[in-house]
């Protein structure tokens, strides 16, 4: 006598189909939900580049402006010479320490405030002593002049090197905006 299978074996198939049934159910379910959701919001960037030395971070939502304490950027209107030929210094040390600073975090150690209301720190790019010192890599790549004793190193090798702003004739950054008129903005910061 053949016998099928026993009522036991049919019961645990009828299970297992059920379960596999449920698991197609939900997956169908979520696939439909995922195509209904709306697409999420592009990444806002959490540093904003102002010129060669300054920068806005969010901090729980709210900007922060900050001055990179120990380096003077050339300024971002301003120009140099190679030469006889003028090119935008200031706009290439801005789109350095754009570069520099990325998209991620940073890691600022705040030192003080000036008379801007700005916010004065020494910024990496990853806690010390793994991240890079924006200031020192600033002056390293020759497009801000050292202010402090701490980056004269980085700032005789770019010299020695003719990297950025040594690359030709430069009016030093201090110098330049006390001859340039600053804008008319009441409630900008000077150029600094």
């Amino acid at each position: 006598m053949v016998s099928g299978p026993s009522s036991l074996t049919r019961l645990r198939w009828r299970r297992r189909f059920r379960s596999l049934l449920a698991i197609l159910l939900l997956a169908g379910l979520a696939l439909v939900a995922w195509a209904w959701l709306p697409a999420p919001a592009p990444a806002v960037p959490l540093v904003h580049v102002i010129d060669g030395d300054s920068l806005t971070v969010r901090q729980d939502d709210a900007p922060l402006t900050i001055r990179l304490t120990g380096i003077d950027a050339v300024e971002y209107r301003q120009d140099c010479a190679r030469g006889a030929v003028r090119w935008p210094c200031g706009r290439e040390a801005r789109t350095a320490l754009e570069k520099l600073a990325g998209r991620g975090s940073l890691y600022c150690e705040v030192a003080a405030k000036d008379r801007y209301d700005r916010t004065l720190a020494a910024c990496r790019t990853a806690p010390s002593p793994d991240g890079v010192d924006l200031g020192a890599e600033m002056v390293r790549q020759g497009w801000a002049v050292a202010t402090s004793e701490a980056y004269m190193v980085e700032e005789a090798e770019a010299q020695a090197k003719r990297r950025g702003i040594w690359q030709g004739g430069f009016m030093r950054p201090e110098n330049w905006r006390a001859t340039h008129e600053r804008p008319a903005t009441a409630l900008a910061p000077p150029d600094a």
